[in-house]
């Protein structure tokens, strides 16, 4: 570790009309530095200081990832002024990303790495200090819950750029950061050293917590459930994963511990759109969620915010809503339903579909369309006085009039912070749903050949949804169609509606592209997507033409770049990805 560290200050004395110098040397300790020896004597602040990374982020570096999960994938836009504005644009396109662009990518891997660092010295806080500050059990657990938080950090660096340096108290502890390469570990081996620390956390914690927002033994099981999900089907890239790559044994841990979420005690919110106001924030469908307060709960200026989606706010409607991560038309197609089931093959047949309050239609959709995506001429948000408009579109050239609703509180319960140009909300940031842990686990069901034990999954969510119509979208009813399956007739067709379900149920939550990639079908999908989308038209105005440039190359967009400025922080330390 880090000792105190010391300033030398060289003493020049004048006297007597003659300079003498002095040989001595004054040691103080600086100002604005932690004494380390001091820190680390503070085991549990410690923990507190890396349980507060897990909110620590801004639209440039989101840790709920919404550029990479969605915008990258065929569910949502950039949005904004256009497509200069931030530079995230390369990351919607494809064709034009590099280890230097979007120079975001750099922030995001120094903030991940940030929180890392704040675990690993918890850690060590822990094993010097943990027994005799806070007793054994309690030690244990705090480092259970490092342990979690560490891996948390360490999979989303995972899913973004494949081989990432691995950096654990020891390497801190032994100065060999800047001497630890990001190949050192496969891609696999990566990923067990993941699953190890999410492993230890399972084993140690308890299924709650009286602090809320601590991790408990069930976020891990549902964190475990995920890892051996993507491993599963392989490592990512298109020629060595997908379908015909599936691991049974990975299949089984997901089953194992999706068995540990469905037993404990969480489970499905009774209305789909009470998930995503913020007075249910911690109800029993947040398995595990990045915590958020509003200033009149925590007693702060500011509040504990959620800025990552500070730039998503309808523009218009919000004070500072400057129209960001905007939904897409084939998101949209994607809720359309024919007696009640997905069109599967038929959904995007026509690009200027959508439907439009007082005017009737034969085309119904799935419900949690209303609460996913904001349209011109419905109430914004579930408040039927405040209507949605086309001049609630930034730049509508571009990016059209759908705008997304699931990150924001209704409007009349105003922002929780306004200053400037910014705006943020008390809306927690979902780790786990509930319904994501029970998609996981019908997936593998449906992936070890028990097709009707995922069907009776997927018909539960599709039950809630139906439920979920007349407390907040009742005037949407006459629109809304949706029905459960009464058989898998194969696995083909088991998968296809579990897709849909996952993109349904989840859709503009940051997993879409994730999704894709793990499935195998992110080159297909995203190819024919930008070749459908330039077709985009509502009421006449055409937009997302720039798609024409668009295109993702399999073998090599599977992942992002590492960011030129790691690369050269310590040259020759790193290899790129391939194609970069």
């Amino acid at each position: 570790m880090n000792k105190t560290r010391y300033i030398y200050m060289a003493a020049a004395m004048l006297g007597m009309g003659a300079l003498t110098s002095c040989d001595d040397f004054i040691d103080v300790p600086p100002t604005g530095v932690i004494n380390d020896e001091l820190a680390y004597s503070e085991p549990e602040k410690l923990c507190t200081s890396a349980y507060a990374m897990l909110g620590d982020c801004w639209y440039t570096y989101p840790f709920n990832l919404w550029p990479f999960g969605d915008v990258a994938s065929d569910d949502a836009f950039k949005g904004g002024s256009g497509t200069n504005d931030t530079n995230w644009h390369s990351v919607e396109v494809w064709s034009n990303l590099t280890a230097a662009n979007p120079d975001h990518n750099d922030e995001l891997w120094y903030h991940l790495y940030c929180a890392i660092s704040r675990c690993n010295r918890a850690l060590v806080s822990l094993d010097q200090y943990g027994d005799s500050k806070l007793g054994s059990e309690t030690t244990k657990q705090r480092i259970g819950e490092m342990k979690f938080i560490r891996a948390h950090f360490y999979f989303k660096l995972a899913e973004l750029f494949y081989q990432v340096p691995w950096c654990d108290e020891s390497v801190m502890l032994n100065d060999l950061v800047e001497s630890t390469r990001n190949d050192e570990l496969t891609h696999d081996q990566l990923m067990q050293k993941i699953v190890a620390d999410f492993e230890e956390a399972y084993n140690v914690l308890p299924a709650t917590q009286t602090d809320g927002g601590r991790v408990t033994k069930i976020a891990a099981a549902a964190y475990l459930a995920k890892c051996h999900l993507y491993m599963a089907y392989g490592d990512g890239y298109e020629a060595t994963t997908g379908y015909s790559k599936v691991d049974k044994a990975h299949m089984n841990k997901v089953i194992e511990y999706t068995d540990v979420v469905a037993n404990s005690q969480f489970g499905y919110l009774e209305d789909y759109g009470d998930i995503f106001l913020p007075e249910y924030k911690n109800s029993k469908e947040s398995v595990f969620a990045v915590q958020t307060s509003h200033y009149t709960e925590d007693n702060t200026v500011k509040g504990r915010a959620n800025w990552s989606n500070t730039l998503n706010g309808c523009w218009g409607i919000w004070s500072k809503g400057w129209d960001f991560h905007k939904p897409s038309q084939n998101l949209v197609n994607a809720f359309k339903t024919q007696d009640g089931l997905p069109m599967f093959n038929d959904y995007d047949k026509e690009h200027n579909s959508y439907p439009v309050r007082g005017v009737a239609s034969a085309q119904k959709y799935d419900p949690r369309l209303f609460h996913t995506v904001g349209m011109p001429s419905w109430p914004y948000k579930y408040e039927e006085n405040l209507t949605m408009t086309k001049d609630n579109s930034r730049n509508p050239s571009t990016y059209g009039y759908y705008t997304s609703i699931k990150e924001v509180p209704m409007r009349s319960q105003g922002e929780t912070y306004v200053e400037n140009t910014w705006q943020s909300f008390a809306m927690n940031d979902y780790i786990f749903r509930f319904s994501d842990v029970m998609l996981m686990r019908a997936e593998a069901l449906i992936e070890t050949d028990n097709l009707n034990d995922a069907r009776s999954i997927i018909n539960d969510i599709r039950m809630r949804a139906k439920n979920s119509i007349m407390k907040h979208i009742a005037y949407a009813q006459d629109y809304c169609d949706i029905a459960t399956y009464t058989d898998f007739p194969n696995k083909d067709y088991a998968r296809q509606a579990l897709r849909w379900e996952r993109r349904i149920e989840l859709g503009m939550e940051s997993s879409r592209f994730f999704d894709l990639r793990r499935w195998g079908m992110a080159s297909e999908t995203l190819n024919k997507f930008f070749e459908s989308e330039v077709n985009d038209n509502y009421d006449g105005q055409e937009y997302a033409k720039y798609y024409k440039d668009a295109h993702f190359t399999a073998g090599k967009n599977e992942y992002w770049p590492l960011p030129y400025n790691q690369m050269f922080y310590v040259p020759g330390l790193y290899t790129q990805n391939k194609g970069y």
